[in-house]
């Protein structure tokens, strides 16, 4: 494969580097398995915020339905790439402790808050996802649960979350596609995943239409095994009734 795209670069000018320049190629491999890893903290941790603020805005203290309403529209209503600033510029500045030189140093790495600021953006949404969900679940069901003797916290976990998460499944594939699609604002902060290492490479050896044209595909490809997945479980989860 080497000598094909060394041949291809030698006689056509398409420089896809990271097939046959061992530098290029490590560099590619090691954003594309940050960028993974990005990728699988921020849907975890999405899903759990999502699930956490579903059962905390269910809940009967108007403070903490409250809390969970502001939380949800000041980061439903306000561009990712800005809400991702706030975490790493702001916060990061605060969030610092004074490092051996006597100068302020980060507490937290720029890696670290993507996977916050993407969770957190993400799991915005998700939680109005399960909402809606949970609304979806017959009210007898619910008085059923209640009928068993079981508590608020396990009748939530253990009878209306799984059938809720059934019936929202459609909704959230779509926002945790947009989450692996979102993981590239990383590179604003310079967190070195997948595109930001692209472009640095492409910097060097002047080929940024075939390292965008390599991304695409990475990103297509990551994306497209994401929604078969999700199909994949929708399909094995669906519930008898709902739906066509």
């Amino acid at each position: 494969m080497e000598a094909f795209f060394r041949h291809l670069y030698e006689t056509t000018g398409y420089n896809f580097s990271i097939f046959y320049d061992r530098r290029d190629e490590l560099n590619f491999v090691h954003g594309l398995g940050v960028s993974l890893e990005l990728m699988a903290i921020s849907l975890v941790g999405s899903l759990a915020i999502g699930i956490i603020g579903a059962w905390l805005g269910g809940m009967s203290s108007q403070l903490v339905r409250g809390s969970v309403r502001v939380y949800v529209q000041a980061l439903r209503n306000t561009p990712p790439l800005i809400q991702l600033y706030f975490f790493f510029f702001a916060l990061g500045s605060v969030l610092s402790v004074i490092g051996p030189n006597g100068r302020p140093m980060p507490l937290l790495s720029n890696f670290t808050w993507a996977c916050i600021g993407l969770s957190a953006v993400a799991g915005a949404f998700n939680i109005e996802i399960f909402r809606a969900g949970i609304e979806s679940v017959p009210r007898n069901i619910r008085d059923a649960a209640t009928a068993l003797g079981l508590g608020r916290t396990k009748a939530f976990f253990l009878v209306i979350l799984p059938l809720a998460f059934r019936l929202c499944l459609p909704a959230l594939n779509n926002n945790l596609v947009n989450l692996l699609k979102s993981t590239t604002m990383a590179y604003a902060i310079g967190v070195p995943e997948v595109l930001y290492v692209s472009a640095q490479i492409w910097s060097d050896e002047f080929n940024a239409t075939e390292m965008m044209l390599v991304v695409l595909v990475v990103y297509a490809g990551i994306t497209t095994a994401l929604i078969g997945v999700m199909q994949y479980v929708e399909r094995r989860l669906k519930v008898p009734g709902y739906g066509a």
